[in-house]
């Protein structure tokens, strides 16, 4: 199969163009926005850059960043968001300096995104936490997390880190885009999670002014019927998923036919990618996946083709690989 490869006139227009497009009313399928998330050392540290598969241990830095490299000589994602150390290392390889691909920052690092060996903070209540500066950002534009509980005083004060964040990114020409995790905290039934998340982030919504919106949302998926009611709600939101974790390749690519088929028009996957066979040709069957050029199911298979005539050995049997098993997914 033929990769796709988008060329543009104006190196970083992509993204803007179909922004652009989205608002206007005028986007189609090939305008889905594809983000591909390698921000993972701000979780998991050195833990969480993937693992050398002809070693088995855990990829360093430079092997990180050749992966990063692999992916935005590729050309089909969007976005790639990193840390501001990684966008840092990279910008001085030149990597970016003719690219179509749109940089972001993580520009915020709450608790519960913590991936600490030897610790549980993913199961504490979030903790709002920023370590970027806004002053030293390689880009002006990047993803701000939050994580809401159910706790009347931790959300509050989550939402009022928020609003300074908003602040202050207005003030230093710093524009965003907003994702919110499902609750961590036990307060909640993990089967109200999907309802309490599209109340909240349209409460979060209804305060603000217009020029401090985000660009647009990512959030976590709680199925299809859960999704459209979102994006439903308002339709001049650009509403997007996340990836949550590695799953199966049918996971991945019906994931994101279930969410554009719910409104969704954009998709920010992190494990999904890295933990992939052959990262690029998984981002290629994505894309294909979102222009409806292949069904889930074929992308599973052409994908199993793509890493074999590679000579990688498949992670799991096609058989394996074919089946969905995220809970959310087989709801539909």
């Amino acid at each position: 199969m033929t990769l796709t490869r988008y060329t543009n006139t104006r190196v970083g227009s992509r993204f803007d163009a179909k922004i652009a497009r989205m608002r206007a009313g005028s986007d189609t399928t090939s305008d889905f926005i594809l983000a591909d998330a390698k921000d993972a050392d701000m979780a998991g540290g050195l833990s969480a850059l993937g693992t050398n598969r002809a070693t088995g241990l855990p990829c360093t830095l430079s092997e990180f960043d050749a992966a990063i490299t692999e992916i935005v000589k590729q050309d089909v994602v969007d976005i790639l968001l990193a840390s501001v150390s990684t966008l840092g290392r990279l910008d001085k390889t030149g990597i970016f300096a003719n690219s179509p691909i749109r940089r972001a920052v993580r520009l915020n690092d709450t608790s519960d995104l913590w991936r600490i060996r030897g610790a549980d903070y993913g199961r504490q209540p979030s903790i709002p936490f920023r370590t970027a500066r806004l002053d030293l950002l390689p880009e002006p534009f990047g993803l701000y997390s939050m994580t809401f509980s159910g706790d009347a005083r931790e959300d509050a004060e989550s939402l009022s880190r928020y609003r300074d964040f908003r602040a202050e990114a207005q003030a230093a020409g710093v524009a965003h885009f907003l994702e919110v995790f499902n609750p961590v905290h036990p307060l909640l039934d993990q089967d109200d999670h999907g309802a309490f998340l599209n109340d909240m982030v349209s409460r979060t919504l209804a305060g603000m002014h217009e020029s401090e919106r985000p660009v647009f949302l990512k959030l976590a998926f709680n199925g299809a019927r859960v999704l459209e009611a979102f994006c439903r709600y308002d339709r001049t939101l650009i509403v997007g998923i996340m990836g949550g974790g590695s799953g199966t390749t049918r996971d991945c690519l019906e994931l994101l036919h279930q969410a554009q088929q719910s409104g969704a028009r954009a998709a920010l996957f992190g494990r999904k990618i890295l933990d992939a066979e052959h990262p690029p040709s998984m981002v290629a069957m994505m894309r294909a996946v979102v222009e409806r050029r292949l069904t889930p199911v074929e992308g599973v298979k052409i994908y199993h083709e793509e890493i074999l005539a590679r000579g990688l050995s498949p992670l799991r049997p096609i058989e394996a690989d074919l089946q969905v098993t995220e809970p959310t997914l087989q709801l539909a």
